[in-house]
């Protein structure tokens, strides 16, 4: 079929027709006005032959004239991908050889560059183009109507751009507009002087509430008004760069987003929020409480598959809402300063009582206090105790979370994962590692109170640097280990791709450069860890070998890893010994106090680590029975493959086990949803539940130039060429450069051992990254809005990890070494 009145298109052939003919045939059947015309389908362009006989008669009996020749390509006006300008349009196409070589334009705008690279960024294959011609409509005004706020992304309020004439200037940006923001249940008011009036500015409102309503998801719609006052459609197509709503709840509610504090953006899977949660379910119960079975965190809101809190009866509560804004440091400075003005929002207005049972708050602090402050005092008196007792717990919980062995059925492996997996982590004193993890988070931030005023924000960074007994320094070390070892195979290990050598690692086709011990001990760790949907290192190797080749492009001794970590720690005890002087004599009592916990912080602030790593082998355990769960499910049909069991909750997959077969199209339309979400590079940090991303309400802050702002999160200062890097698997990072990344986990810590620096878009200064850059000695900076935006791979920045700014250094500035005093990292 080549050619078919649009009249008579459905969204079920859009792989005939296109998005956009797809999209303008559902609006017509739909009943709004569209200009009348026809689609050149796929077939002429798959065939290469263009039928021009056909396509000159069909413009015939559109009555020719003038009209407008649009492409529809097959990956367009997707849910997932507008391609909005990408591809060509050709208006006031008149006569029949203008007709033809419109199309033929067309056809070729699917190869332009800026289509082929924005179908790459989409993960979209291949394509195909349909065209669509229709009657031009004469506007005398014409423009866009998003019936979410593109900007904000609240639900509530829908936006009009509008000018005079054609809506192409609107489109393409080359006038400013007449902008109109229609918040819910306010009438409409024009701009003055603008183009349309209130009545027509309604008409458009009306129609974006029927288009978002047929169409099921908020819409971009091209729209004219033509001098009889008619308001034609031209276009209408999902906005796809909002980020999804939250879940109805009947009331205006916030959530702060888990991951910006933790270091994980990626999408959490639903088996991974399951495991949580059950989780969380045995600790409730093991220290006294009664959550809630069918949601034992029900503040724990997944939303587009990241982890967010719902804050709302915090916030309302008049006993606590004035306390939350210290607690939210950690979030940056413009995060808290939004959430902060919330507090004069008439829905936030403040109610009597806590956000929480009173009761269960204070049973479960009296389960936990003696045994943790016991723990805490004992762990101070005597660290190196308190260490081996923190190890002996890890080694207990790692026997606790060893499945029974022997075959299984499907529902009994999901049974231990439900009951058992969890147990020997849900202890309330961890088996010994709260105390000392305690003890270490105390000596480690006590001081920069004790010593205010004398001691700079600076010289406490030092102190901290160069920690010992972190597992996570620890095996980034480890892991340089390796490096080494493989020195004398380096032209295999740098001349071969990463995901090469995994797969021949794995096949047992690779020399021994120890690797499998250190898997041994390591292997259950990955990027964003804490989601079981997330494979290994053990499973897959490839981030590693990526790593190893950045470690064997260092050729300077002094910036060798292991030599770094050392000067740090040397340049620590140093500090400690300059600032106890210090304070002694200025503060004899609480100077004495601040020496003995820097000491003790350097024996026990390092297990601030040990508690997440204590989990791992209960989440690496279940991982394997969830795997092994879904070999049998998928072999029996119930799921398309075995790893689709991540994309199913704990409940819904033992509803697979016992025969359910609904299951396999829920866990194959999940999977489609987490990868679209895969490649969302921003995250709200803070969201309303219309879907406003709080961040987006804080006033612009004044520009500063060549300078980005955020948080500190590792004192000392740096220049060098900028990396930025989005995801750490197969991830190259020089020697030297300065690693420009949208948050980090333990699994982008490997990275930082050849970095000169970090700079990050969200975190917290007790989030693992800036941590273990600490610990390293190289500074850091966190929550810079848009960093990985802002700033380009290639540009020399100068980094101020106590100041907490980014310099983008001019193009003409020379590098480091290139410099006649080069600049390296202080801390």
């Amino acid at each position: 079929m080549n050619l078919i009145p649009l009249a008579e298109i459905d969204a079920t052939m859009i792989e005939l027709v296109g998005g956009k003919a797809a999209g303008l045939g559902e609006m017509i059947r739909a009943g709004e006005r569209v200009p009348a015309g026809f689609c050149l389908t796929v077939e002429p362009y798959r065939s290469g032959e263009l039928p021009e006989k056909e396509l000159l008669d069909a413009y015939e009996r559109l009555g020719g004239g003038r009209v407008a020749v649009r492409s529809s390509a097959t990956a367009e006006d997707l849910p997932e991908a507008s391609f909005a300008g990408q591809q060509d349009t050709y208006l006031n196409v008149e006569g029949g050889a203008e007709l033809v070589d419109a199309v033929r334009r067309c056809w070729a705008s699917l190869f332009t560059e800026r289509a082929v690279a924005y179908r790459a960024a989409a993960g979209v294959g291949e394509a195909a183009m349909a065209v669509v011609v229709q009657r031009m409509v004469d506007p005398v005004a014409a423009g866009v109507l998003f019936t979410a706020n593109p900007v904000t992304g609240c639900r509530t309020e829908m936006v009009v751009d509008a000018a005079p004439g054609l809506g192409t200037a609107v489109v393409e940006g080359s006038v400013v507009p007449d902008h109109h923001v229609l918040r819910q249940g306010t009438p409409a008011e024009p701009v003055p002087g603008g183009c349309l009036d209130a009545e027509q500015l309604e008409r458009l409102r009306a129609a974006g509430t029927r288009l978002q309503r047929h169409f099921g998801s908020p819409q971009d719609v091209e729209w004219a008004i033509d001098a009889g006052g008619e308001l034609w459609l031209l276009q209408s197509r999902p906005v796809t760069t909002l980020f999804p709503q939250p879940p109805d709840t009947g009331d205006v509610r916030v959530y702060l987003e888990f991951g910006h504090v933790q270091g994980m953006l990626r999408p959490c899977t639903p088996m991974g929020v399951s495991l949580l949660k059950t989780g969380a379910a045995l600790w409730f119960a093991a220290v006294g409480a009664r959550p809630d079975p069918r949601d034992p965190l029900p503040r724990l809101v997944p939303i587009g598959g990241r982890l967010f809190f719902d804050l709302t009866d915090f916030l309302r509560s008049k006993a606590v809402r004035t306390r939350l804004g210290p607690s939210l440091e950690i979030y940056g400075p413009r995060v808290q300063g939004a959430v902060r003005r919330l507090l004069d929002d008439p829905r936030f207005a403040p109610r009597p009582g806590l956000p929480f049972r009173l009761g269960t708050a204070v049973k479960g602090t009296i389960r936990l206090l003696p045994v943790t402050l016991a723990g805490t005092v004992s762990s101070l008196v005597a660290p190196a105790r308190a260490r081996a007792r923190a190890y002996r717990g890890v080694a207990v919980i790692r026997r606790m979370s060893t499945p029974p062995p022997g075959p299984a059925t499907a529902a009994e492996r999901l049974r231990w994962v439900v009951e058992d997996s969890h147990k020997g982590i849900m202890s309330p004193g961890l088996h010994g590692i709260l105390g000392p993890l305690s003890a270490g988070m105390i000596a480690g931030t006590a001081p920069a109170a004790l010593l205010a005023g004398v001691a700079t924000d600076e010289e406490l960074g030092t102190v901290l640097g160069g920690m010992p007994h972190n597992v996570t320094t620890e095996m980034d070390l480890r892991l340089w280990d390796v490096s080494v070892r493989a020195r004398e195979h380096r032209e295999l290990f740098l001349g071969t791709p990463p995901e090469e050598l995994a797969a021949r690692y794995l096949a047992g086709d690779l020399p021994d450069i120890g690797l499998g011990d250190f898997l041994s001990r390591y292997g259950m760790r990955a990027a964003a860890e804490i989601d079981v949907g997330v494979p290994r290192w053990a499973e897959d190797p490839a981030p590693l070998f990526a790593t190893i080749a950045n470690y064997l492009r260092v050729d300077d001794p002094e910036q060798a890893p292991d030599v770094r970590f050392a000067a740090a720690a040397r340049r620590a005890e140093r500090m400690i010994e300059t600032l106890s002087r210090r304070a002694r004599r200025v503060r004899p009592v609480r100077g004495r106090l601040a020496a003995f916990l820097m000491r003790r912080s350097r024996e026990l602030t390092g297990l601030r680590e040990i508690g997440k790593f204590a989990w791992l082998p209960a989440i690496q355990g279940a991982r394997r029975q969830l795997l092994l769960a879904g070999e049998e499910l998928a072999a029996d049909g119930r799921l398309e493959n075995a790893g689709d069991i991540m994309f199913l909750t704990l409940e819904e997959a033992r509803a697979a086990a016992s025969g359910d077969t609904r299951q396999r199209a829920r866990a194959a339309a999940r999977r489609a949803e987490h990868q679209r979400e895969l490649r969302r590079v921003s995250v709200p940090a803070a969201l309303l539940s219309d879907g406003t991303d709080v961040e987006a309400l804080a006033p612009a802050q004044p520009p500063r130039d060549g300078v980005l702002s955020g948080m500190a999160g590792a004192a000392g200062r740096a220049t060098g060429r900028a990396r930025v890097i989005r995801d750490p698997a197969g991830a190259r990072l020089e020697p030297g450069e300065i690693l420009v990344a949208p948050t980090t986990d333990p699994g982008w810590t490997p990275l930082f051992l050849t970095a000169a620096g970090l700079v990050t878009e969200t975190g917290s200064p007790v989030a693992h990254g800036p941590t273990v850059a600490r610990e390293y000695g190289i500074p850091a900076v966190i929550c810079v809005r848009d960093a990985t935006r802002e700033i380009r791979t290639g540009q020399l920045i100068t980094i101020d990890g106590a100041a907490g700014t980014v310099r983008v250094e001019p193009d003409d500035a020379p590098a480091p070494d290139e410099a006649p005093d080069r600049a390296a990292p202080t801390g």
